[in-house]
Formats: structure tokens, C-alpha cells, sequence
């Protein structure tokens, strides 16, 4: 005879759009940025088909580093930085600060990429 198991539902939450908020990280706008910044250098490196060795080169980092960051680890690496790395493979970075809405008292740190 087989035992029966009594699985429990999970209780489920709905996330804000900032996994790093609701992982309770300090600087979590911060770290949502550049992890987005990384998940584009990533992106353009797959699209241009590029080794880790000839992206080193182009960046201006370690291949370690090139590998790092391909597997989303960007602590120690500058937003300035990741900036820099986009406008080496080739991209336009625009920065824009505009004036908060009358609704709420603190800016926004956002990244929108075309």
C-alpha cells in the first residue's frame, strides 16, 4: 500500500516590481539599476556574438570580471562604470532628472532602455 502525502499550499505574495525592496536590501533602487544595466551588457554581448575574452578587451575589464557580470554579479562594479561598458559596445547613454511629482516628496532612481 502507498503512503499518502499531505502537501501544503504555499502561501503566495504578490513582489513589488524591485525583487531587491522585497528582499529588504538597503540601496535596493540602486541595485535594481544595475543589475538592468548588466542584463543589457549581457544582452548586447549575445546579440554581437562576442567571446568573454574579446568583450574584456572592449570593456576594459577581466575576462573574470566579463564572466561575473554575465552571471548577474555586478557588487564592485560602479554604475558609472556599467555606463561607460554600454557606450563601449557601441550605445548612447542619456540621463534625465526632471522634478518629483507634487505626490511624493523623495525622487526616483528609474532605467528605461530602448
Amino acid at each position: 500500500m502507498k503512503k499518502q502525502r499531505v502537501v501544503r499550499a504555499a502561501r503566495v505574495e504578490e513582489g513589488s516590481s524591485n525583487v531587491y525592496a522585497d528582499l529588504g536590501y538597503a540601496n535596493s533602487e540602486g541595485m535594481l539599476v544595475k543589475a538592468e544595466l548588466t542584463a543589457k551588457i549581457a544582452e548586447i554581448i549575445r546579440r554581437k556574438a562576442l567571446t568573454q575574452t574579446d568583450a574584456a578587451r572592449i570593456l576594459g575589464l577581466t575576462q573574470p570580471k566579463v564572466s561575473a557580470l554575465l552571471k548577474g554579479q555586478f557588487r564592485g562594479i560602479s554604475e558609472h562604470r556599467l555606463l561607460e561598458c554600454l557606450t563601449r559596445l557601441g550605445r548612447d547613454v542619456h540621463i534625465v532628472i526632471k522634478p518629483a511629482p507634487r505626490s511624493r516628496t523623495n525622487g526616483r532612481l528609474t532605467l528605461s532602455v530602448a
